[in-house]
């Protein structure tokens, strides 16, 4: 079926697939069957977005059907909670337990969860990829000489080069942070770059784990989850896994709100985000009062603004 024949989605938890390269509709199992000999699956989602968890619980199972050595690795966790993870996975605690030990996010329950307890059953490897929280955010505020200061077991934890990008993503990252002030202003572009470092340190680690899971599971195929910005247009992590280990095959789905029927279905807007994409409905707005808006942000920072970089 064509995209412009498409289905279109009518609830929140609903996804429609299309292959970016040809135009086609296509469900998970053919997702699955086009994606079996891949090494590396990106899953981009929105976070807290229902279709796009739904569509990764649904595509980790039909993956395994083909081939059952899967690791799944996730953003959601962070490298220095992996025990915490696998002492679960093993049996040892609780999912409570779990949840309080590993900082698992908000969303676990709902969005996550799924995917945790498909690979317990059936005794597969899952991957704590992402940074620990406290360097990155002290990276953030500091920039990336903070690693030099860090005890050797926790910068060895890390990657050695952990701030490999690409222009086309310094560009993209500084369009979505300063947006029409740009990076020209001196004092902007040095606000800027220790979060953009922040943001690197996030995706070389994923990028690091991955490849360590690869090498110690040879013959395995990962599902990987990520926020969409570390992997559409096969920036971020997967830039990153390219550069290193440009042998890999790596396939990227990536998401995108679509509002029908108000508009015709976006695909040739949209193909360069990834090989494949899932259209779905957008989220309804968190805030409609700036005001209210400003000071939730505010509160958020302020929870995190008690780590001290020493």
């Amino acid at each position: 079926m064509r995209a412009e024949n498409l289905p279109e989605p009518v609830s929140q938890y609903d996804a429609v697939i299309v292959n970016a390269g040809t135009g086609e509709i296509i469900t998970v199992t053919e997702l699955a069957r086009q994606l079996a000999d891949t090494d590396v699956v990106v899953t981009g989602e929105y976070h807290g977005h229902h279709a796009s968890h739904l569509l990764q619980a649904r595509l980790q199972q039909a993956l395994y059907r083909h081939n059952p050595r899967q690791i799944l690795s996730m953003e959601q966790f962070n490298l220095n909670h992996q025990d915490a993870l696998d002492a679960y996975l093993a049996g040892q605690t609780g999912e409570t337990e779990m949840i309080e030990d590993a900082d698992a996010w908000e969303n676990y329950k709902a969005s996550y969860r799924p995917l945790v307890e498909f690979a317990r059953e059936h005794q597969l490897p899952v991957v704590a990829a992402n940074a620990p929280a406290d360097i990155v955010r002290c990276v953030g505020r500091e920039g990336k000489d903070y690693l030099k200061r860090l005890p050797d077991a926790q910068r060895a934890a890390l990657p050695a080069q952990a701030f490999l990008d690409t222009p086309d993503y310094r560009d993209k990252f500084v369009d979505a942070i300063a947006g029409s002030h740009g990076a020209e202003q001196t004092e902007l572009a040095g606000r800027l770059l220790s979060t953009y470092q922040a943001q690197l340190l996030r995706d070389n680690t994923m990028a690091e784990r991955i490849l360590t899971a690869l090498n110690e599971h040879p013959g395995h195929q990962v599902l990987h989850t990520t926020g969409t910005f570390h992997s559409e247009q096969r920036l971020g992590t997967v830039a990153v896994l390219e550069q290193r280990a440009p042998e890999l095959s790596i396939a990227v789905l990536s998401p995108v709100e679509w509002s029908p029927p108000e508009q015709a279905m976006p695909v040739a807007a949209n193909r360069h985000k990834g090989d494949y994409l899932y259209f779905i409905l957008p989220l309804p707005p968190e805030y409609r009062d700036a005001e209210r808006q400003r000071s939730a942000m505010q509160k958020r920072f302020s929870r995190h603004s008690d780590t001290r970089c020493e």
